[in-house]
């Protein structure tokens, strides 16, 4: 058995749905020591959700390239409903199946099994090499990644280049991948009326049909015309909460939830100045707390994205595609600390779905992928 599968499915058989690790973690660790790599664990958050986060890395002559990704998966749903255990790796049809494995357990092994073949070729490369592995992302994602990173930034730690193993393609291994991600910023908007009967509207104040005309308003603003890499800035409503559930009551309030999905064309703070600039102008009484759940962040073609895409012509014979379509990613949280962030994994059609596969066919050569971007990267840097 191939040794990128092999531990693909050691992966795979243990439950680790967020934030529990399930022994992931250690398993990698001890195969990246007698590589060299000092491993040191930065878990983080309270007891009844702890989150287990790796940081190992060899010693760096120049610059570092960062294989991140995370070992947690989503509940696996009804059981039932699966083929085949979830958490038991099995092969039908060509495919393996199991949670993790599409997201992202496969990646993650073969992340490991890529710097493996690399180090047994060119035991002193003229790069660091570094993994960055968290139990927390697909869940709050408040003490995984994002503490890691604090952390490294709080020691000066140099990051040049960094590999998410998300699964980015669409049909085949490397046909797409993500050199930036939208950013994320969430709204909960209560606006204020006068309770009142709905036969005495005189003596009420409607908060519905105040707050109306300005979501309207809000529905049809163009907030940015977005850019070569991204496309306009949305915004879009999610949740509306009116009323008291009696027909004959005008209510005193009205809850609308919100989303942008914003692109480097607009800041946060700039996108919040308007929102209230619109709720001002239409004279509203209201309340609206913000949630900022990720800056967008853009890696434009250089050493990294020139790199892979080389290795993805090489090993495929594929032009891949540059896309920052999708959701958000712990891509957002290196990007602060990493000048060159990509995103780079298997085709994504069965992500958090029912009987979660990968094609085995496209195994091997995600490895050999990343491995060919670790001799791109080497050859650059020795060549400088």
């Amino acid at each position: 058995m191939p040794r990128t599968l092999q531990l693909a499915e050691q992966l795979i058989s243990r439950p680790s749905v967020t934030p529990e690790d399930a022994g992931c973690l250690d398993l990698l660790a001890a195969r990246l020591v007698p590589l060299g790599f000092a491993c040191e664990r930065m878990d983080s958050g309270p007891a009844d959700f702890r989150v287990s986060n790796l940081w190992a890395k060899r010693p760096a002559v120049g610059k570092t390239v960062v294989f991140a990704g995370h070992t947690d998966v989503v509940p696996t749903g009804p059981l039932e409903q699966w083929s085949s255990d979830p958490f038991s790796p099995t092969h039908r049809d060509g495919k393996l199946y199991g949670r993790g494995a599409s997201d992202m357990k496969t990646s993650i092994a073969a992340f490991v099994v890529a710097v493996e073949e690399f180090l047994a070729a060119t035991p002193e490369p003229a790069i660091g090499i570094a993994f960055l592995l968290t139990s927390d992302e697909e869940g709050p994602s408040v003490d995984g990644t994002k503490i890691v990173v604090e952390r490294l930034r709080e020691r000066g730690e140099a990051l040049s280049w960094c590999i998410v193993g998300e699964p980015t393609s669409v049909e085949k291994t490397g046909d797409m991948i993500k050199n930036g991600r939208r950013g994320t910023l969430s709204g909960k908007l209560t606006v204020k009326g006068v309770q009142g009967h709905i036969a005495y509207p005189q003596l009420a104040r409607n908060p519905i049909h105040q707050a109306v005309p300005a979501l309207a308003e809000l529905a049809a603003t163009q907030w940015d015309q977005g850019n070569a890499f991204f496309p306009p800035t949305s915004w879009q409503m999610s949740n509306i909460h009116g009323g008291t559930g009696a027909t004959n009551v005008i209510p005193g309030s009205v809850v609308i939830d919100f989303n942008f999905r914003f692109c480097t064309e607009s800041t946060a703070d700039g996108l919040k100045e308007r929102v209230h600039a619109v709720l001002d102008r239409h004279g509203l009484e209201y309340d609206l707390q913000w949630t900022l759940g990720g800056q967008p962040f853009l890696t434009t073609p250089g050493d990294l994205v020139t790199a892979v895409q080389q290795a993805i012509q090489a090993e495929t014979g594929l032009a891949t595609e540059l896309s920052t379509t999708g959701g958000t990613s712990d891509g957002r949280f290196i990007a602060q600390i990493c000048p060159q962030v990509i995103e780079l994994g298997p085709p994504n059609a069965t992500i958090h779905k029912i009987d979660e596969h990968v094609v085995v066919a496209d195994i091997e050569p995600l490895k050999n992928i990343y491995r060919r971007t670790l001799e791109n990267l080497h050859a650059q840097q020795a060549a400088a």
